[in-house]
């Protein structure tokens, strides 16, 4: 350390004197030093040598000898590169005003002054919010990208190990940096970067960069347009084929998952022939019991899955429900293996989508294949399969052929065995499967509506204030039993389960399907069973609703004419009756007259002759 004092002092002099010989002598030492406390154990010897720097003010020497003119100046570069590895000189390099003259640098023609420039300014910037701003505001990022366009065809080492250093500069001057990832996407990056993957693919630590920038770079929504204007799909496919070791293929999923969540690249990655790599890790991994192999069997499959949410993408892989993938698909949902069967559930869910193929997947047994995988999963099961399975279901339900097919099939029954079920996730699919299947279907709809067990449950579950999509969904269903059954037997077991607070309470939904589906089961509940109801109805105040939904100027059309049409229905009830007299409904309903909408005005015509012929 005694010497390293002298070597600084040293280097003070011959700085001033500009003695190249004695200078670059100096420089050499620094660069021992350095490279001396690197090989030491422990962290206090590793950062010495730094410190003597910051302490001494050699940091600000560094920014006079940085001069293209000088012979020296990549061995600067470089003291400074292996200085900035410590965090903590990283902000007194920007303090010493290294950052310009090192992005001036950067129009050097000398490639070792540009490799050790770029180096430096990559370890200043390395998790440094002060190194990234000084790099910013000395326009550094775009003169590396001009660099990475105007290099990208070298294909020797020298150039390909600049160009690694570049990109890495790049990739830590943006990380986890939003705006700074914007404004290289905005400078054209990614057509550069896809260039030099392709050129540069036999080169593995290129590569890596690449892929490192393009993880960081692909959280952007912004960028994916860029990405999908790109031949990225063709040149990943391409490198993923060539790769055996699992970490690397790893670093290649973790570059897909992001791309793939865009539609316009999901059709090129299909089309580029990932599906079939998918397909074949799977067929690999699938009897391993290796904790990689496991995690590469998850990693494919869940990205399988993920293609098939675009819309094209999954069309071109069900091929009429005779294509190679679908078929393969098909076959993991009787497999053992719960990644698998969780996948192929969720595959299914999202060839579902349209109702051609739904219809053919009905057609074809696909329903049958699901109950069976919910069968294994009733006693203990794995709650994402039966999540999965039952959303699979529900989308096939949805076409009108499929509903009567579906129900003879024995689906309500097995949706039923998970009644019992505690999480919300599943209860939601099994609420929205069950309204599928009974939507305009009066017998089954009945026959579900007298089932007290499911009733008590919906009822159960319409309280459930902290899952509001399953408190949505049984309201939803309950007002859907009455609805599709119109029977009188489904409404007194809805009655006497204490439902109809319920559906008074849907009425007053923010959503106005909800508010129309609970309006339209209301009047029948009042037409068909008024008497039973009518003490139910009475203390979830009813009346009163109706006539603040008639009276808010921002009710929907349907609202006002569904509330009117409730109103004639509950006169046949003499204490719902003196409520709507005590409320004044008339002067409400008289307004409603000269409504735009005709509907409208024609059930207030009608609502105030009830009205006024009563009175």
């Amino acid at each position: 350390m005694d010497n390293l004092s002298d070597t600084l002092k040293k280097l003070k002099i011959t700085a001033v004197d500009r003695t190249e010989d004695c200078l670059e002598g100096c420089l050499d030492c620094l660069l021992q030093a350095l490279a001396q406390n690197r090989k030491q154990v422990f962290l206090k010897n590793d950062t010495e040598t730094s410190e003597k720097l910051q302490g001494s003010g050699t940091l600000e020497l560094f920014a006079h000898l940085l001069t293209p003119q000088s012979p020296c100046t990549a061995k600067v570069a470089n003291i400074i590169a292996e200085v900035a590895k410590n965090e903590f000189m990283r902000i007194p390099c920007v303090d010493a005003g290294l950052i310009s003259p090192l992005v001036q640098l950067l129009n050097s023609k000398d490639q070792e002054v540009l490799l050790q420039t770029g180096r430096a300014l990559g370890n200043i910037c390395y998790d440094s919010h002060e190194g990234r701003s000084a790099v910013d505001q000395a326009g550094g990022a775009q003169i590396v990208i001009d660099h990475l366009r105007s290099l990208c065809s070298i294909t020797d080492p020298a150039n390909e190990k600049l160009l690694t250093v570049f990109c890495g500069m790049l990739m830590n001057y943006s990380n986890e940096n939003d705006s700074l990832q914007a404004q290289l996407i905005n400078m054209g990056v990614i057509p550069t970067l896809v260039k030099l993957l392709g050129i540069h693919c036999h080169n593995a630590a290129l590569t890596e960069m690449c892929l490192v920038a393009f993880g960081n770079l692909a959280e952007l929504e912004s960028s994916k347009e860029q990405f999908a204007s790109t031949n990225i799909a063709e040149e990943m496919v391409k490198l993923f084929k060539k790769q055996i070791e699992h970490d690397k293929r790893e670093m290649i999923f973790e570059v897909l998952a992001p791309l793939a969540e865009n539609d316009a690249i999901k059709l090129q990655l299909v089309e580029a022939g990932l599906v079939e790599c998918l397909l074949e890790i799977v067929q690999q991994k699938v009897d391993s019991d290796k904790e990689d192999d496991i995690a590469e069997l998850k990693t494919a499959s869940d990205l399988m899955v993920l293609l098939l949410l675009g819309d094209e993408s999954m069309q071109k892989l069900f091929e009429g429900g005779k294509g190679s993938v679908f078929q393969r698909v098909l076959s993991w949902i009787p497999s053992n293996n719960h990644q698998l069967q969780l996948a192929g559930a969720l595959a299914i869910a999202n060839f579902a989508r349209n109702d051609g193929n739904c219809i053919h997947m009905v057609d074809n047994g696909i329903v049958e294949k699901l109950m069976d995988l919910l069968d294994r999963h009733v006693e203990d099961g794995n709650v994402t399969v039966q999540h999965a399975a039952l959303s699979a279901l529900r989308n096939l339900a949805i076409p009108v052929v499929n509903k009567a097919k579906m129900l003879s099939a024995g689906v309500t029954e097995t949706v039923l065995k998970f009644l019992k079920s505690e999480m919300p996730p599943v209860q939601f699919k099994l609420l929205g499967t069950l309204r599928m299947l009974i939507d305009a279907q009066a017998e089954a709809a009945e026959q579900l509506g007298k089932n007290a067990k499911l009733v008590e449950r919906l009822v159960e579950w319409c309280e459930a204030k902290d899952h509001a999509g399953v408190m949505g969904e049984s309201n939803r269903l309950l007002s859907a039993l009455i609805r599709h059954s119109k029977s009188k037997d489904v409404i007194k077991t809805i009655v006497q389960s204490g439902g109809i607070k319920h559906l008074v309470t849907m009425a007053t939904s923010e959503h106005v399907i909800m508010q129309n589906e609970a309006l339209v089961a209301l009047a029948l509940i009042a037409a068909l069973e008024l008497g039973s109801a009518e003490k139910d109805l009475e203390s979830a105040k009813l009346v009163q609703i109706l006539h603040r939904l008639l009276a808010e100027e921002r009710s929907a059309p349907e609202i006002k004419y569904n509330s009117m049409v409730l109103i004639c229905a509950l006169m046949g009830s003499e204490s719902l009756y003196k409520e709507v007299q005590d409320l004044a409904f008339l002067d409400v309903v008289s307004k409603l007259r000269s409504h735009e909408n005709k509907s409208v005005a024609q059930q207030a015509s009608l609502t105030e002759q009830r009205l006024t012929v009563e009175s």
